[in-house]
């Protein structure tokens, strides 16, 4: 028995905020003091680092609910099954569902459950449940689908990874420019085709500090008592280059395949100069160099949607041959995040 990805489906928000949309803000440290270099100078720099030049949002009418349905609908079409044979929906997020102006977190219904009912499956065996896993959460929640189908409880998921940090950004922080909002949805099912999911393999850090590296905090500028989304970003730099070519060597082993055979690796989209940083630390845990068009990223124009970003650039890529990557039958590819908790995660997967 194989399980498969059998369909996929995404949104990418229609609207578009650019680095320069960011010129007015007046940013803080953590310690409540101004930054003194001209906006001008920090934008720079944030792209030169991250490699962001715009990112997407959603319509203030929107929550991630309505965008999570939309990339679910997307994903049973082109798996073209019925969707009352789902036994499993599983939703990755972060945040909840916030409304336009408001930071404050909404999960009650969890949004699974609101899911299902905005695609309106009748059959109450369609277990419905949220994953709250930081960024890794959509690669975590494939991992239980594949789980929950060996077991035999289950013959077909849809899982999903959706997230609106545009609700949860402090604007007095620099960090504010990386995060955006987008939705990516997948059917796993069980099939007599060869590939699917060969290994994989999850982590989870907290025994040095790891647990506070991304986190809920108060404004930069000290101003009120709301909470935002938080990071320290040098230590997750330090982290995810130390920590995740390690599972990703682990999970590739784990699957009884070589190297050689390698053709994509779905990373999570957190910073440009990250992800190729723990790439060819990757490549060189075998003394390799790493293979130019191994990695597509799309940060560039899409920004940080946590759990979204491997599901739509998967999608992307194999519908629209996203930026030149394409893939084939039989393809190796590996599918892998890092994120708050401190988790890392990984599947290896034959097209």
């Amino acid at each position: 028995m194989n399980i498969k990805i059998t369909g996929t489906g995404s949104v990418i928000p229609s609207k578009v905020e650019q680095n320069n949309s960011f010129s007015n803000h007046l940013f803080f440290d953590s310690n409540g003091e101004s930054i003194k270099n001209p906006n001008e100078v920090i934008i720079e720099k944030f792209k030169s680092i991250t490699g962001i030049e715009q990112r997407r949002y959603i319509e203030d009418n929107q929550t991630v609910t309505d965008i999570a349905i939309e990339a679910a609908n997307k994903s049973i079409d082109n798996a073209k099954i019925n969707r009352e044979s789902i036994d499993y929906i599983i939703v990755a997020h972060n945040v909840g569902d916030i409304t336009f102006e408001s930071n404050q977190i909404d999960t009650l219904p969890c949004l699974a459950s609101k899911v299902k009912a905005g695609l309106e499956i009748k059959n109450p065996n369609c277990v419905a449940y949220d994953i709250l896993f930081g960024c890794p959460g959509w690669v975590e929640g494939v991992i239980q689908a594949t789980a929950f189908i060996k077991a035999g409880m289950a013959k077909k998921c849809l899982v999903i990874g959706a997230d609106t940090l545009s609700r949860v950004l402090d604007h007095t922080d620099r960090d504010s420019m990386i995060y955006a909002d987008g939705a990516g949805a997948t059917i796993i099912e069980k099939s007599n085709e060869q590939g699917g999911i060969l290994s994989h393999k999850t982590v989870t850090y907290t025994s040095e500090g790891e647990v506070d590296f991304i986190f809920y905090g108060t404004a930069n500028d000290k101003v009120g008592n709301s909470k935002y989304i938080k990071m320290q970003g040098r230590k997750v730099y330090e982290f995810a280059l130390s920590k995740v070519p390690i599972a990703l060597k682990s999970c590739l082993e784990s699957s009884g395949r070589p190297l050689s055979e390698l053709k994509k690796i779905f990373l999570h989209q957190a910073n440009l100069k990250m992800d190729e940083a723990i790439i060819k630390r990757f490549y060189g845990l075998y003394n390799k160099e790493m293979p130019e068009m191994i990695l597509p990223m799309n940060i560039q124009e899409f920004g940080n949607s946590s759990v979204a970003t491997v599901p739509t650039l998967f999608d992307l890529v194999i519908n629209k041959n996203y930026c030149g990557h394409s893939l084939r039958k039989n393809d190796l590819i590996i599918f892998a995040s890092v994120g708050a908790g401190m988790n890392i995660n990984a599947i290896t997967y034959q097209m």
